[in-house]
């Protein structure tokens, strides 16, 4: 029993990948828009750095969790068979076909219309990425994860953390940006994850072993969620609360919204390790 941060690199692989998988979409979207402004698309591609920076520190989160990280080539051994496998190489190719599309970009070398479909195939891989996470964790075994549940969480992370990041990066590139419409969708986002945290806390009282009751996986499980909700909202509040007042937000506050938002999504995936049970000789639910 605990709260799931024995699994500290993969809790960091898969917020900071979902993260940074959303913000390339939210920043690619920017990009296009800015398709008669070269000089304000220039600096935003600059920015962008922070995003595989980001990316780069999520993988090496997950090396730290192999046994031997010199081994790590190993985990693409089964791709298409294993969904670790198939997760691995859906990250290695986001983060392999999104930097080298960043690299050249920033380079001056990206002819434009290679550049738009380099762009588009990028933020179609992200998307591939976190579906691909989710993938790993479906396990039929594994009752308190083999819900919709998971899914859900896994892309609404990408949706809470995801738009904010982009905001903060588009806002240091002194980038015009009218963020109401993604700072909604964050909004709608954390409306359904706690809806999740609800329905999944009712449902864990119905999952048991013969030697394991699922509910007592995580003791605080009730309120370290109420942890990460507070966290959450007050960091979508240092994005939203400026876009209410009609005044353009601080990249301060920004930052220090993306920070809260990581700190609740990395609690709450903490507590997605720490509800790992596996069926033993029986199961309920």
């Amino acid at each position: 029993m605990g709260n799931g941060w024995h699994e500290w690199p993969l809790v960091l692989f898969t917020v900071l990948g979902q993260c940074v998988a959303g913000a390339l979409i939210v920043c690619g979207l920017g990009w296009f828009a800015m398709k008669d402004d070269a000089a304000a698309r220039q600096r935003l591609v600059r920015s962008m750095f922070f995003l595989w920076l980001v990316m780069g520190l999520g993988f090496l989160a997950s090396v730290m969790h192999l046994g031997s990280p010199m081994r790590a080539f190993n985990s693409l051994n089964r791709i298409g068979a294993s969904g670790l496998s198939n997760e691995i190489a859906a990250g290695s190719v986001f983060f392999a076909v999104g930097g080298i599309w960043w690299l050249v970009a920033v380079l001056g070398k990206m002819p434009p219309a290679l550049g738009k479909l380099w762009l588009l195939v990028s933020m179609v891989l992200g998307i591939v990425f976190v579906w691909a996470m989710t993938r790993v964790y479906l396990i039929d075994t594994v009752p308190t994860w083999y819900t919709g549940y998971t899914t859900l969480a896994f892309f609404m992370t990408m949706l809470l953390s995801g738009p904010l990041f982009a905001a903060l990066l588009l806002r240091a590139s002194r980038v015009t940006f009218n963020g109401t419409l993604f700072a909604s969708i964050s909004v709608l986002a954390l409306l359904i994850s706690v809806a999740i945290v609800v329905l999944q806390g009712m449902s864990l009282a119905t999952i048991h072993s013969s030697v394991q009751q699922a509910s007592a996986l995580v003791p605080d499980y009730a309120s370290l969620q109420v942890w990460r909700v507070v966290l959450v909202t007050a960091g979508l509040g240092c994005w939203i609360c400026p876009l209410v007042r009609r005044k353009t937000p601080h990249v301060a506050g920004l930052l220090l919204g993306l920070l809260l938002v990581l700190g609740g999504e990395i609690i709450g995936r903490g507590l997605f390790y720490g509800l790992h049970m596996t069926v033993g000789m029986a199961v309920a639910g």
